[in-house]
């Protein structure tokens, strides 16, 4: 994957997929940094459509494995994800990069990398009812992650112009799945007093949570 032609990495990556899937579960906790590096490289060169379907597949087996996700993240993975997300169209493509993203945001670096990228938290709520079920949850899983753990009052703000709050609200009113109202619902609740000058935020939230 270093050194290869853009064939020979497509394979390299094809088969390391291949080897992850029967390896034992006990190794996939000393893999080294560079592996990372070199799957995140695979994903911002965009070989092939088959090889960045390997390269997500690989990192969603096995970023949740011990410190895993930090090296991913170490490896520049969040700031490549958010840049394909942008101009991604097509469903598979993006549900498997928003789960990767999701893992990442699991971990504060990763929380910190998705907000200190211009785009971060934008591309997440963009990709809210405009791709499957699947992502919708994920997205707000992501936002929900963020909310929880990372959520300053400059967040908080950021969330509200970039239209993320009105997004959340419309999850709430659309046939998005349970799974995602109920993260959107809980998200809402979380921040309400920060929200309620938001013409958008349900008046049975803001009874529910006065100032």
């Amino acid at each position: 994957m270093q050194r290869g032609i853009y064939d020979s990495r497509a394979y390299a990556v094809l088969l390391l997929k291949s080897i992850f899937e029967v390896a034992d579960p006990v190794h996939l906790f000393s893999l080294r940094t560079e592996l990372f590096v070199e799957l995140v490289q695979v994903l911002k060169d965009q070989i092939s459509p088959k090889a960045s379907k390997a390269a997500l597949q690989t990192l969603i087996q096995i970023s949740p494995c011990g410190r895993n996700r930090i090296k991913a993240v170490e490896a520049g993975a969040v700031p490549v994800l958010i840049e394909l997300l942008l101009d991604c169209k097509d469903r598979k493509p993006c549900e498997m990069m928003m789960v990767v993203l999701d893992i990442m945001c699991s971990c504060a670096e990763g929380r910190a990398e998705l907000l200190s990228h211009g785009a971060g938290l934008a591309v997440v709520s963009k990709k809210i009812l405009r791709i499957s079920t699947a992502a919708n949850d994920r997205a707000v899983r992501i936002l929900l992650s963020i909310s929880k753990f990372s959520a300053t009052p400059a967040v908080l703000q950021e969330m509200l112009q970039l239209g993320v709050v009105a997004k959340l609200c419309l999850v709430l009113q659309a046939e998005s799945g349970n799974k995602a109202k109920e993260k959107a619902r809980e998200i809402l609740k979380m921040h309400v007093r920060a929200w309620r000058n938001s013409p958008c935020v349900p008046s049975s939230l803001l009874s529910s949570y006065p100032v």
